[in-house]
């Protein structure tokens, strides 16, 4: 489901590196040589690219990049070159600081990665930081989003699409049960939604419309302004239909008066090489127009470039 798009004969590290190193060099930056090559290398080749430049050049290439480029250009630049698990690591560590904090990213990294993959943030984080993520998580969280969002990024989820129907039926019976009764931080909710593998929670919920008359995000809206219940909806949308949530997150970030830049980089460099042609479609059914189409009316520059690129735009 990636939509990186990666040339079928792709030059070796050491002539990245060289090429890099190039487009440093000389009277200004050359952008369009940066983006040729990484908007076109995926995960793999960019770790080995920044490897074989750190022993050729004696310097990290993220610093390299830090040196020459500025503002939305670099940040997307910086994320996308990070390996995945240091740049949520570096997400969820931005999230927790007090000038950026933001619980939404947490609960977004912590439920539409796979259980190894969350582990292997909390491995960067802890050697990058020095600290647990969930200690931070703690730490800057409280009441009711620190009941939910400390499990959340704690959790180690069974992958499989094993399902038990028995216990879907008497999950989705406790969820009504603390939805009606308002207990929306009540634990059993809680347990339920941080622990249960995907396929588990998608059966239970199924079952809750079907018992209940009602889809669980709908009977969430009982109170459009709290702000928990918003971050509660939005994790079950995460952990069972993702696409239709980050969907929302560019519509929201491209059509805000002025471009959420933040959240629109968030996105495109965390699933390209994810699902972003299932946000692609998903875009386009609910807005009529093709994501590519809605970042270049919205976005410019080098910036706009790399995004294109990034999204498989064909002639980026």
């Amino acid at each position: 489901m990636a939509t990186l798009r990666v040339p079928e004969v792709v030059p070796s590290p050491s002539e990245d590196a060289e090429q890099l190193r190039k487009a440093f060099e000389g009277w200004g930056t050359n952008e369009g040589l940066i983006i040729s090559i990484l908007a076109h290398r995926n995960a793999a080749q960019r770790k080995l690219i920044r490897q074989v430049y750190a022993e050729t050049y004696g310097e990290d290439l993220l610093k390299a990049l830090n040196k020459e480029l500025t503002s939305d250009f670099e940040r997307i630049v910086l994320l996308w070159t990070l390996d995945p698990a240091e740049r949520d690591a570096f997400l969820a560590n931005e999230a927790t600081k007090r000038l950026t904090s933001n619980n939404w990213v947490l609960m977004e990294i912590a439920c539409t990665r796979s259980s190894h993959d969350l582990f292997m943030v909390r491995q960067a984080y802890h050697a990058r930081f020095k600290k647990s993520l969930e200690e931070d998580v703690a730490y800057h969280t409280s009441g009711d989003f620190r009941k939910l969002l400390v499990p959340l990024v704690s959790s180690f989820r069974y992958e499989g699409d094993e399902v038990n129907m028995i216990l879907a039926k008497s999950e989705a019976k406790i969820l009504h049960e603390k939805i009606s009764e308002k207990s929306y931080s009540h634990e059993e909710l809680i347990r339920i939604l941080t622990t249960r593998s995907k396929a588990q929670l998608n059966a239970t919920l199924n079952h809750y419309n079907n018992e209940f008359g009602n889809v669980i995000t709908k009977d969430l809206e009982a109170d459009p302004e709290d702000e928990y219940l918003k971050l509660l909806k939005a994790a079950i949308q995460c952990l069972t239909y993702s696409a239709k949530y980050f969907e929302e997150v560019l519509r929201l970030g491209i059509n805000k008066m002025g471009t959420d830049e933040w959240a629109l980089t968030r996105v495109v460099a965390t699933r390209v090489e994810v699902d972003m042609e299932r946000i692609k479609e998903e875009y386009y059914r609910r807005n009529s127009i093709p994501l590519d189409r809605a970042i270049a009316k919205d976005a410019s520059g080098d910036y706009e470039k790399m995004l294109l690129a990034l999204i498989g735009h064909v002639d980026a």
